[in-house]
């Protein structure tokens, strides 16, 4: 009898330790996977850092989710406190530019076609899908390492995205090939029961009531051409145009050779009625903007000035590195 209870006292101390089993990599999977199943909606707030070259831009996010398949990402630029906004809902997905009166209407995907560091559905999604991603538990938190889906940044490459012991996301890192940061979205505050009305993610009512909060410097002149610091090889400054239009003037610089473009810069404008412009391609936060990446082009606002970016022969990785180059510096005339 002794020996039969001494059995199962082994037995139960086995179980203690082993059978319920430590918190580990699929748990805290499941744990994140019902968060983001289980809410209706959520709203989360904080800072998103981009690295370009040796720039680092701040925006200030406010994103929303209500089920089915409605987001809304407000992106503020914390040095011009310019805003754009991203927008999903039933008629398809947007870039607004209030202070213009102007939004991009894509052809596309997003969020899902791309990862996204402020957004719960794709981050989860980035977790289930890599099945070579890593976790790592600390004193304070939980940490999966995994790779992402940049296609027009395939510099790009990994990501480590930090919980705490609760299971709150906390951080998301986004890494080059050289193991260095390049974006960095700190969360300030999510809440998984957030409730918004449809009008939250209508165009017309962002467009008006961010309008009034967003102003923007206009100019009529363009008084500093900026050149692109990269040029792909082979291929030279042909020739430079500045023509004026109605309200201001536009600049157009022509690049010949093995990987022919050009660089247009255009002061921006007000539209009066509102004008959406149809792209078939992706939102792309460029550094200093959310630029509309299409087949062929990449166009962006910044300080005033419209800028776009054409080839016939560039890629998009091409043509986003031509217009990252731009959004730099100016180079003088």
């Amino acid at each position: 009898m002794k020996k039969y209870f001494m059995m199962c006292m082994v037995l139960m101390c086995s179980f203690l330790m082993f059978g319920c089993g430590k918190y580990g990599e699929e748990d805290a999977i499941k744990d994140f996977e019902k968060q983001v199943d289980n809410t209706k909606g959520y709203h989360l707030t904080g800072e998103l850092m981009i690295k370009n070259n040796e720039d680092s831009y701040r925006y200030q996010v406010d994103a929303s989710y209500k089920k089915d398949n409605l987001y809304r990402v407000s992106l503020k630029n914390k040095t011009n406190n310019h805003e754009q906004i991203i927008l999903k809902n039933e008629e398809g997905v947007y870039v607004l530019t209030p202070s213009l009166n102007k939004s991009f209407k894509f052809q596309s995907e997003w969020p899902f076609n791309s990862s996204q560091t402020y957004l719960l559905q794709t981050i989860l999604k980035d977790i289930k899908e890599d099945k070579n991603r890593t976790f790592k538990e600390t004193e304070k938190q939980y940490i999966f390492t995994t790779k992402v889906n940049y296609a027009s940044n395939t510099e790009l490459t990994s990501q480590k995205i930090y919980f705490n012991k609760n299971m709150e996301l906390e951080k998301v890192e986004v890494y080059n090939k050289n193991d260095t940061i390049q974006m960095e979205m700190i969360f300030d505050d999510i809440d998984k029961k957030a409730t918004f009305k449809d009008t939250h993610f209508s165009v017309k009512d962002n467009m008006s009531v961010a309008a009034v909060e967003d102003e923007v410097n206009t100019v009529s002149k363009i008084d500093d051409i900026i050149y692109p610091m990269y040029i792909p090889e082979n291929t030279r400054l042909e020739s430079q145009d500045t023509v004026k239009k109605g309200t201001g003037e536009r600049v157009i610089l022509t690049f010949s050779g093995e990987k022919p473009f050009m660089l247009i810069q255009e002061t921006a404008s007000r539209e009066q009625d509102m004008l959406t412009i149809p792209v078939f391609g992706e939102p792309e936060i460029l550094g200093s903007a959310v630029a509309a990446v299409g087949e062929g082009s990449v166009s962006w606002m910044s300080d005033g000035i419209e800028y776009y970016v054409v080839s016939d022969v560039l890629n998009s990785n091409e043509l986003l590195n031509v217009a990252k180059s731009v959004s730099v510096m100016p180079i003088g005339k």
